[in-house]
C-alpha cells in the first residue's frame, strides 16, 4: 500500500499497519494477506508494508501512525531459516522475493521490524507473530549464534506476541 493507495480510498490513516519481511500477494498461501483482509472485513482501514528497507525508519513511517497498532511478521519462513543454510551460509535466492532477490529482510525480522516500527512511532502498540515469533516465544537454543536467547517478546520489546 502506498500514501496514494490510502488518498484513493480517502483515509487520512490507517487503524493497523501490518509489516512483513515477504513480498506482498493477495492470495490466501500468504498469511498478511488473508490476516489484512480479515481485518477490512471487520471494518478497520489496514495498511500493509512490505519488505521495508529496515535499515532506515522512513520506509515505516510511509503511511502514517497506526491509530491502533502495528502487526510485524518476518512471513512465511522464520528470517534465519530463509537466510541461512544449515552450513550457516547465506542462501543466495530467497523464495518469497519477486525474482528470488536475496537479502530483502534482516536476521532475526520480527525483533528488527519491531524495533523500527517503535522508532518510528514511539508509544504505539507492537503485536508479533509469525512463525518466527512463535518458535521463539519462550527462551530458546539458537543455533546460529550457538547460545541460549531470550523470549523473542523481549529481545523485540513487542508489547504482544
Amino acid at each position: 500500500m502506498s500514501r496514494a493507495e490510502m488518498d484513493k480510498l480517502g483515509w487520512d490513516s490507517c487503524d493497523i499497519i501490518l509489516i512483513t519481511g515477504d513480498a506482498y500477494i493477495d492470495h490466501p498461501s500468504f498469511g498478511m494477506a488473508l490476516v489484512g483482509r480479515l481485518l477490512e472485513a471487520q471494518g478497520y482501514r489496514v495498511g500493509i508494508i512490505s519488505q521495508p528497507d529496515w535499515t532506515s525508519v522512513e520506509p515505516f513511517r510511509a503511511l502514517g501512525k497506526p491509530n491502533l497498532y502495528w502487526g510485524i511478521t518476518a512471513g512465511n519462513m522464520d528470517s534465519m531459516v530463509n537466510r541461512y543454510t544449515a552450513d550457516r551460509k547465506i542462501r543466495s535466492d530467497d523464495a518469497y522475493t519477486p525474482n528470488g532477490e536475496p537479502n530483502k529482510r534482516p536476521d532475526r525480522a520480527v525483533t528488527v521490524y519491531c524495533q523500527r516500527a517503535r522508532e518510528a512511532f514511539p508509544g504505539v502498540p507492537v503485536i508479533a507473530g509469525s512463525i518466527e515469533a512463535s518458535l521463539r516465544r519462550i527462551a530458546h537454543f539458537d543455533y546460529w549464534s550457538d547460545k541460549v536467547r531470550r523470549s523473542v517478546l523481549f529481545e523485540s520489546k513487542a508489547d504482544l506476541l
